[in-house]
């Protein structure tokens, strides 16, 4: 394993530590993304991203699940909602 500089390891540090919150902004730019697809194609590759930024977020499975399973963006939009609220 290569050895990591200080200012380095201080940015793989930072990263992991907001992973979350990076989490949740992504979810925001996709739920705007999954609003303005115009083909089925386009919302699943959005609905499979979501489903992996949820999880990052430390959402449960079976609500990811269930999301996007729906394929419904205000019920996403409101789940993102509720991760800003606890943030």
């Amino acid at each position: 394993m290569a050895e990591y500089s200080k200012h380095q390891q201080k940015i793989i540090r930072n990263y992991y530590d907001n992973r979350d919150a990076i989490a949740v902004q992504r979810l925001q730019e996709l739920v705007t993304e999954l609003y303005l697809a115009d083909n089925q194609k386009k919302k699943d590759r959005i609905l499979e991203q979501m489903a992996g930024h949820f999880r990052a977020a430390g959402v449960k499975p079976e609500v990811v699940d269930h999301l996007i399973g729906q394929e419904d963006p205000q019920l996403i939009a409101k789940q993102v909602e509720e991760l800003l609220r606890k943030e």
